[in-house]
């Protein structure tokens, strides 16, 4: 079905109101044979008569009574549209939810929702915290909007914003280095390495780094999830592992907790702001993106 252009119902709404059609073509700078082909169109493309007319009068039929205020209400759509493009209207109202990691969100995301809020009085954010692949599939399942994380992803219908660079540190509990080192390859028998998961997502940014490698051999594995919760068992002593610097840089200052085997420097991240490429709202992302990025990892 082909729809009716702004025009076509422009002229329709004009003559709706006048009931007179000379006058109407007048009020859309139209002849009245042009004005009265157009109406014509307009009820041949709806299949349906929307005048009633004779020599000495005109009238709107059922239909055209039907038809009349949502014409209305498609041109007022159509002028506020234009108005709000222009910027005459101010910002749309908009509400967005962001996903992060828990650590991260508390740490350095919730400061920021003030500010973003101040500077962006239009919009409101809401907050999901997950992991990062669950992150990234909330993302491309549009049950959230947008997703800060350093997870990589190579999903062609996601697009992201670079944001801040992640450092890393191989770290355990000052207390418990002090009970067994951990200054040797062969000291890692010893101890308990925590990570996320089994395909050990945080160590390999050390195992990865120049002069890693496979070649430590721990005591054995605990799975713990998130970040958060190895950055806790970390300092009760539970065991060592690869956790974000700006995590532990308190603990490090304080002596908390103390770098091992600090002659492998482990690789680096970044944290991406995450969207559906396809997304209109992109300039809206970028401009957070801004935003976000004037604010320092803590």
């Amino acid at each position: 079905m082909v729809l009716p252009s702004l025009d076509t119902l422009r002229g329709f709404v004009a003559a709706a109101r006048l009931l007179n059609f000379t006058q109407a073509a007048r009020s859309v700078t139209l002849t009245p044979a042009a004005f009265g082909q157009r109406i014509k169109q307009l009820e041949d493309q709806l299949g349906v008569a929307l005048f009633a007319r004779t020599t000495r009068s005109v009238r709107l039929t059922e239909a055209g009574i039907a038809l009349l205020p949502f014409a209305e209400q498609c041109l007022r759509a159509a002028q506020e549209g234009a108005r709000a493009a222009r910027g005459e209207n101010g910002p749309t109202p908009m509400e967005l939810t962001l996903g992060t990691r828990h650590e991260l969100g508390v740490s350095w995301l919730l400061p920021q929702l003030a500010p973003l809020a101040s500077e962006r009085p239009w919009l409101r954010l809401h907050l999901y915290f997950g992991s990062g692949p669950d992150l990234l599939l909330r993302v491309r399942t549009l049950e959230i909007d947008a997703a800060i994380t350093s997870t990589r992803f190579n999903d062609p219908k996601l697009d992201a914003i670079r944001l801040h660079t992640e450092r890393y540190a191989f770290v355990g509990a000052a207390k418990l280095l002090r009970r067994m080192k951990l200054r040797r390859d062969a000291d890692a028998a010893a101890h308990t390495l925590l990570d996320a998961s089994a395909d050990l997502p945080l160590f390999r940014y050390w195992r990865d780094a120049r002069g890693g490698g496979d070649r430590l051999r721990f005591a054995g594995y605990t799975y713990l999830g998130s970040i958060a919760a190895i950055h806790r068992r970390v300092r009760e002593e539970a065991g060592v592992a690869v956790l974000p610097e700006y995590l532990v840089r308190k603990d490090l200052a304080a002596g908390r907790l103390v770098a091992v085997l600090s002659g492998v420097s482990p690789l680096d991240d970044y944290f991406r702001l995450v969207f559906r490429r396809d997304d209109p709202r992109r300039s809206v992302f970028e401009s957070m993106a801004t935003s976000l990025l004037k604010v320092p990892l803590r």
